[in-house]
């Protein structure tokens, strides 16, 4: 293993840490790392929320692009199906994820952004979808998380001009959750994680997949499945002690077990 995606861990957070300088540039072998990794989080029962991070200088300039120049479209079917994989599989990650971006998070590694459920962002932070200047358009997911998260029409003038947005227009337009400075980014995601992973994480796993699932089908079946998700949780041991410390003790006391 090349080591350019690591998982750390803070108590019951996991980090999963992306690792190419000096931008973290996407590559294939990034895809397979991220996709195992992914999947060492999903097993680990001890980890209950996750910090996707790049480090300081950037989260993830996009993919690498010498990589891809001289590709046929066949090749790129391969690489792109690849490059999915590992971002749905973030995705679909039952623990709360929050990406921290500092620096460039740009077309493959702002795809990779929005599979998180938060973005925490640095203020001078340059997030976007550049691949139209490039002659190309977005493969990872870009077409269709940006304009869930913003809106079709914003979400189209972002793509179309391939303009980057700072991180302070980023939480204005709905597409990172707050901006702070480029020092504090890390340590507010992982801040926000710690208070998720003390949380229930059944129900919060239960709500998550309720939203994602719901938003790719119709109202009746979304409400269908969170009528599941909401039974589901009764056969839970953090509903037995958050109901039980409810009833003791007021709200807010319960001190779950995430299970």
């Amino acid at each position: 293993m090349t080591d350019l995606v690591r998982l750390e861990r803070d108590g019951a957070v996991g980090i999963i840490r992306l690792d190419r300088p000096p931008v973290n540039a996407i590559n294939s072998a990034i895809h397979g790392e991220l996709l195992r990794v992914a999947g060492q989080v999903a097993g680990n029962p001890e980890i209950r929320a996750v910090v996707l991070y790049g480090g300081e200088r950037a989260f993830a300039a996009g993919a690498d692009i010498k990589e891809m120049l001289d590709r046929t479209p066949g090749d790129l079917a391969t690489l792109g199906r690849a490059l999915n994989d590992a971002v749905n599989a973030v995705a679909r990650l039952t623990q709360p994820v929050i990406a921290a971006i500092t620096g460039y998070a740009l077309g493959g590694g702002l795809e990779l952004a929005l599979a998180a459920d938060f973005r925490i962002v640095a203020e001078n932070a340059q997030l976007g979808l550049p691949e139209v200047t490039l002659g190309v358009i977005p493969g990872a997911g870009g077409t269709q998380r940006l304009p869930r998260l913003v809106g079709p029409t914003k979400a189209k003038e972002l793509i179309f001009t391939g303009r980057p947005v700072d991180g302070a227009e980023a939480v204005r337009i709905g597409l990172a959750s707050r901006a702070v400075p480029a020092d504090q980014v890390f340590a507010e995601a992982l801040k926000m994680a710690g208070r998720l992973a003390a949380g229930a994480t059944a129900a919060l796993a239960a709500a998550k997949r309720a939203i994602d699932d719901g938003l790719d089908g119709s109202l009746s079946a979304g409400l269908e499945l969170e009528a599941l998700k909401f039974a589901e949780v009764f056969g839970t041991q953090d509903q037995k002690i958050g109901m039980t410390s409810f009833l003791r003790e007021g709200p807010g006391k319960a001190t779950f077990v995430g299970r």
